[in-house]
């Protein structure tokens, strides 16, 4: 899942050395075992079920998982793949830890979920030096420590995060749960709902509320410092379109205690941190998908023999194949890409780089995945669309990224915000794409394309999905040109900043399929 991932490990050597591939090595050869795919499978197949009271009638709002769903979180947390990177002192702990949950995600996506919300939880809860002395070396632990106890007690921790609610959605300045000082500083009981909070059995969540100043962040534990449970609801698992392993809940505030992280009123500046680390994970995740349904359509049609030849032999589906490889190949570049900006956090450029490509990615490659998932479950035929081939599951979580920490329209208007009220964030994309500037023209002439749009204002709103993904793909290009294959940068600016492409996979024109193919297949 990592040494025969070529983009990844040019990626991963290209930011932070070959010896960080080495570190992935065992993480890699785990997640491509039939042992993995196996728990994989099984933690779709058995749900989560909602526990809300004990035998003798005591509420308890437990959730009991299938024993591969411990398996497959004991290995995320175990390889370091939450919030350990804050903690670390390798100078690409980030970059390490995004390679590992893109090559560990392929084994299944749904348990991503709390180990990502894990990771986004430290950079938010930075804003009270209290509270993330607290909670970040639980966090950051590698150790799986799973049930409600006084996390005193724990080896390892869990973190997830409250934000929507039923008449609010993405806007969260619409939210109605009322947060209530009580008589000690800092502290507060919440009253209200929660319509979406994924993982309810994780030991703290990240909360907004309204305080008497305005939309405020609080930290949630599910157990509280005496051992006592905190109040806290749950009400119903969601019924989702993709993974069912992760439960999602919808969850109900009636005196919940909960402690203020910031200032009252500040509550989304607060929690901003934890939804760009999430919507980094975002990018990984769709890269990861795209990647994970590359590797089974190209190894089927390797070694599927049909019209009198090897399906990968037949020049149409070679097209097919080398298409979906430059795709997933663009999407893995970038995604490394903005975890290298992580790794750099007090460098201006990218800082501001992090700001723009962020919202720009998360925009474009997780709007590309459902339509390529379904092309690579095609080469499979009628066996792609049977469950046992795993594709359907891809197929079905695929369009979750693209909704979660905003949706396309959410990300392509904060794409204009940024571009509008932060001057160094399109300073940053220019420098950034400026860096291939003269190597291919179609990509100089995509980027003048995006900049000449900057400059109609007034259509700037309702264009805005299009410049989006016109400047995400020119970041893909850019990152292409100077470091993939010459064959793998020609095909992409090609086809996806030339003036000839339809959308539809398998229509390159003068590639070199064959190394293209050759390039992404598994060879075991």
């Amino acid at each position: 899942m990592v040494t025969s991932d070529h983009a990844l490990t040019d990626a991963i050597s290209r930011h932070a050395g070959a010896d960080v591939v080495g570190e992935l090595i065992d993480l890699g050869a785990e997640a491509g075992t039939e042992e993995a795919r196996e728990h994989g499978m099984l933690a779709n197949k058995f749900h989560p079920e909602l526990v809300n009271y004990d035998r003798f009638g005591n509420r308890v709002d437990e959730v009991e998982f299938h024993p591969s769903w411990h398996w497959l979180m004991e290995r995320a947390v175990g390889h370091a793949l939450a919030a350990a990177p804050w903690e670390s002192d390798h100078p690409h702990a980030h970059v390490r830890r995004a390679a590992g949950f893109f090559a560990w995600s392929q084994t299944e996506p749904g348990h991503g979920c709390p180990i990502s919300m894990t990771y986004a939880a430290v950079p938010a809860l930075r804003a009270d030096e209290a509270v993330a002395k607290q909670w970040t070396p639980l966090l950051a632990s590698t150790s799986y420590d799973p049930g409600l106890r006084n996390p005193a007690d724990k080896k390892g921790a869990l973190a997830g995060m409250g934000m929507t609610e039923k008449q609010g959605g993405s806007d969260v300045r619409a939210n109605v749960t009322e947060a209530r000082p009580t008589s000690s500083d800092g502290n507060y009981t919440l009253h209200g709902h929660k319509w979406f909070t994924s993982a309810p059995m994780n030991d703290m969540f990240l909360v907004l509320a309204q305080a008497e100043q305005g939309v405020t962040c609080f930290v949630v534990p599910r157990v509280l410092e005496d051992g006592t449970r905190n109040q806290l609801d749950v009400v119903r698992l969601k019924d989702k379109l993709g993974n069912r392993s992760n439960a999602s809940s919808e969850l109900e505030f009636n005196g919940t205690w909960a402690h203020r992280l910031g200032d009252e009123g500040r509550g989304v500046r607060t929690i901003i941190e934890m939804v760009a680390a999430t919507r980094l994970d975002c990018v990984l995740g769709s890269a990861s998908l795209m990647r994970r349904s590359l590797a089974e359509a190209s190894w089927h049609v390797a070694h599927r023999s049909a019209f009198g030849g090897l399906l990968a032999d037949k020049p149409l589906m070679q097209n097919v194949i080398a298409d979906l490889a430059v795709e997933s190949e663009a999407a893995t570049a970038l995604a490394i890409r903005l975890a290298a900006a992580v790794d750099n956090p007090n460098d201006p450029h990218e800082a501001a780089f992090r700001r723009i490509a962020l919202p720009l990615a998360k925009f474009w490659v997780c709007k590309r995945t459902p339509f390529m998932v379904a092309e690579a479950l095609e080469c499979l035929g009628g066996n792609g669309y049977v469950e046992e081939s795993g594709l359907p599951l891809l197929f079905r979580e695929s369009p979750l990224n693209s909704v979660w920490e905003g949706s396309g329209n959410v990300n392509a208007l904060d794409v204009l915000r940024a571009l509008t009220r932060e001057p160094e964030a399109l300073n940053a994309w220019i420098t950034e794409v400026g860096k291939a500037h003269g190597a291919d023209p179609r990509l100089d002439a995509a980027v003048q394309h995006a900049l000449e749009m900057l400059g109609d204002t007034a259509s700037l709103e309702v264009g805005a999905r299009r410049l989006a993904g016109l400047m995400a793909a020119c970041l893909q290009g850019s990152l292409l040109v100077r470091f993939a294959p010459a064959e793998i940068a020609d095909a992409f600016c090609a086809s996806r900043l030339g003036t000839s492409y339809n959308g539809t996979f398998g229509t390159l024109q003068g590639a070199d399929f064959r190394s293209i193919v050759e390039r992404t297949t598994p060879t075991i």
